[in-house]
């Protein structure tokens, strides 16, 4: 097993975290593309990843990891599901702009 991160590396992780949740959490509310929408939760969703692995990297422990791992096979199973409902919306209706979708709320 390698050596815990110091907390100067773990600094820069988190930084790098916080940048990429932060660029796809703008990225969400500013555009109205389906596509990209579901993009920027999936960079949201992998920053979130990087500070896990960082966290346990700097604890010396792989639970962080393995907790990932568990993790990232939903998420593909979830990035299946969205992308196919994106299709089926986009073959229902020919656009994938969300403001044209705003009669499915409820």
């Amino acid at each position: 097993m390698t050596e815990p991160l110091s907390i100067l590396a773990l600094n820069h992780y988190l930084l790098l975290s916080a940048v990429l949740f932060v660029i796809g959490f703008i990225g969400f509310l500013t555009r109205r593309n389906l596509i990209i929408m579901f993009l920027c939760t999936e960079l949201m969703f992998q920053a979130a990843a990087i500070a896990m692995i960082a966290f346990g990297a700097y604890h010396g422990n792989v639970q962080g990891q393995v907790f990932l791992i568990f993790i990232l096979t939903i998420a593909a199973a979830e990035a299946a599901l969205a992308l196919a409902l994106v299709v089926m919306l986009y073959r229902r209706r020919p656009t994938l702009d969300a403001e044209k979708w705003s009669e499915l709320k409820g």
